[in-house]
């Protein structure tokens, strides 16, 4: 049976379960604490990056959560969830591609800055871009592939569903509020949608993480 290493509080993590969950997959879930089981011996030799998510299906290792989702509509692909004509399927890889590089990122100093530092201004702003970039992709489809549900809207959906609780709304765009308010409407979303509480976990893992990260980098400075 296909495992799945993760922690319901990652987004990457989650895009993959919503996955597994949309197409009917059986999985035998392992929860990583990310309390230092990432980084313990048995996890590195399966991930050596101690990144989750990862699956093992039948003895084959994948990492990377869009590589994961390629994978599983490869060898699961039904229900399809990656449409066949060539403007649909761009649309799907920009909308994932956008969501991963550009405003997932961005969103981490809107956690931990002020609203009136320069790097949560610069963040908010390249947000607002993204957002209006999703909108018009999505123009008045039901879906980012008209009425097909696919893998644009589980990466998209899954890292928006952030921004409210963070204190940013769709409100300048309705058609993507509409869509939002379609995909928390099915029974994988509901099963699946981040707790208040679980959501301030998260932001306690990433502040330990992001801690982590300047420590690495003063100790590096005060060595050159």
């Amino acid at each position: 049976m296909l495992k799945f290493y993760y922690n319901p509080r990652s987004p990457m993590a989650r895009r993959v379960w919503r996955t597994l969950l949309e197409k009917g997959i059986q999985f035998e879930p392992v929860l990583m604490k990310l309390n230092g089981d990432q980084l313990q011996p048995e996890f590195l030799e399966i991930n050596p990056f101690h990144h989750i998510p990862v699956i093992l299906d039948d003895g084959f290792r994948v990492v990377e959560s869009l590589a994961i989702l390629d994978y599983l509509e490869a060898k699961y692909p039904i229900p399809a969830l990656l449409p066949t004509d060539a403007e649909s399927l761009a649309k799907v890889r920009m909308v994932q591609m956008v969501t991963t590089h550009e405003l997932l990122p961005k969103m981490i100093p809107l956690l931990f800055e002020t609203k009136d530092s320069p790097k949560f201004l610069q963040a908010n702003e390249h947000i607002d871009k993204g957002l209006k970039f999703l909108s018009e992709c999505l123009g008045n489809g039901y879906y980012y592939a008209g009425k097909q549900f696919t893998l644009a809207d589980i990466v998209a959906g899954t890292d928006l569903s952030l921004l409210p609780k963070i204190g940013i709304s769709f409100s300048n765009y309705p058609n993507l509020q509409s869509w939002f308010e379609r995909l928390m409407e099915r029974e994988v979303w509901q099963q699946t949608e981040l707790s208040v509480e679980d959501f301030e976990r998260f932001k306690q893992v990433l502040l330990k993480m992001r801690n982590r990260k300047l420590n690495q980098e003063n100790k590096a400075n005060e060595h050159q």
